[in-house]
């Protein structure tokens, strides 16, 4: 398999702070000119939030998958009510801001979506229960997920026409806990039992498809510890985005499994939040070492890894958000032996 992003390229997760969709895709256009993603940012609030937005590409292709706000998050609606409307024109806005900073870009293009395991964890049913304790709702999303993705491809490709590639990425920050039996039910007093892996497996790689099936790469990101690679591996995601910070012994295996099977690995290596300096040493110093630990030290590993901040950006400050995408491109740097050096970055940088 052949993945759309150069050796150590740096790029973004997803969100950033503040609320003008225009400032953040200058951002992104000039601090990651080599793979550019959507940006997302949620502090406009419901339905510029992970799930809302997932929500309002959903209500675009059924009707019956709305989601209205409640007083501990969102639940499952009939109808594109005036929330699903709020969230297109979110995700409305940061198209056009796309489409206005990427005139002439030339490289591949990522997007980012909620998960049907990390959708069904998070949305309540009419009952007040999640989606998640019913099997049923699930796959019902998984299918809306695909078919929404395809139409979100399709208009990528036509508002960037450059775009040698479109990327999808699956945010599933739930998954572990889900896979363990750890998300709590409506009342509090017990858990939604662990779904089993091959039900996982066949949910999130239906989703998966409905992205190949126009021809974009797709993968799964997960920021928490615990990510289940054996599982993505079958469900046929091209790549994993994770934060490198929080691998162990049995993470490192999986991530070296994934790469000799010629998986693509975003790798998370600088802080999401901080302030002052970080230099391209420090910030390269995770990756270097789990290559190191992995004996993958020879350049040609370095082909599928992209280089990201460990998660959002969305709780960084404006200064950090420059810093640590400045960094991304510093460990790229550092990685590929370039030409001259990369300055320290910070709050001054």
């Amino acid at each position: 398999m052949s993945l759309p992003w150069g050796p150590a390229v740096a790029t973004g997760v997803g969100s950033l702070p503040g609320t003008s969709s225009l400032e953040a895709a200058r951002i992104v256009a000039g601090e990651l000119p080599r793979f550019v993603h959507v940006v997302e940012l949620p502090h406009r609030g419901p339905g510029a939030d992970m799930i809302g937005r997932t929500g309002g590409m959903l209500a675009s292709v059924s009707s019956g998958l709305g989601l209205e706000t409640t007083p501990d998050g969102w639940r499952i609606s009939g109808g594109r009510g005036r929330q699903m409307r709020r969230a297109s024109s979110f995700l409305g806005e940061d198209l056009d801001a796309l489409e206005q900073t990427a005139v002439g870009y030339e490289g591949p293009l990522k997007c980012q979506v909620a998960g049907p395991w990390t959708m069904a964890a998070a949305v309540e049913l009419a009952s007040g229960e999640r989606a998640l304790r019913d099997s049923g709702a699930v796959w019902d999303l998984a299918q809306a997920l695909g078919e929404a993705i395809g139409a979100h491809v399709e208009d990528l490709r036509r508002r960037v026409p450059g775009a040698t590639a479109v990327v999808v990425q699956l945010d599933e920050p739930a998954l572990p806990a889900v896979l363990a039996g750890r998300i709590g039910t409506a009342s509090g007093l017990s858990s939604y039992r662990a779904v089993d892996p091959l039900d996982a497996q066949r949910v999130l790689g239906h989703v998966l498809e409905g992205a190949r099936r126009q021809l974009a790469t797709a993968g799964v990101h997960c920021c928490a510890a615990g990510v289940p690679f054996a599982l993505l591996r079958s469900s046929g995601a091209d790549f994993v985005s994770i934060d490198v910070t929080l691998l162990d012994a049995e993470g490192d295996e999986g991530i070296g499994g994934m790469l000799e099977a010629g998986l693509g690995l975003l790798a998370g290596v600088v802080p999401a939040t901080g302030d002052g300096v970080i230099g391209d040493t420090r910030a390269s110093a995770p990756l270097r070492d789990l290559l190191s630990r992995l004996g993958l030290e020879d350049d040609r590993w370095l082909a599928p890894i992209a280089v990201t901040p460990t998660c959002g950006l969305a709780g960084a400050s404006p200064r950090w958000v420059r810093a640590a995408l400045t960094a991304c491109r510093a460990v790229g740097h550092v990685l590929r032996h370039d030409e001259g050096d990369v300055a320290e970055v910070g709050d001054d940088g």
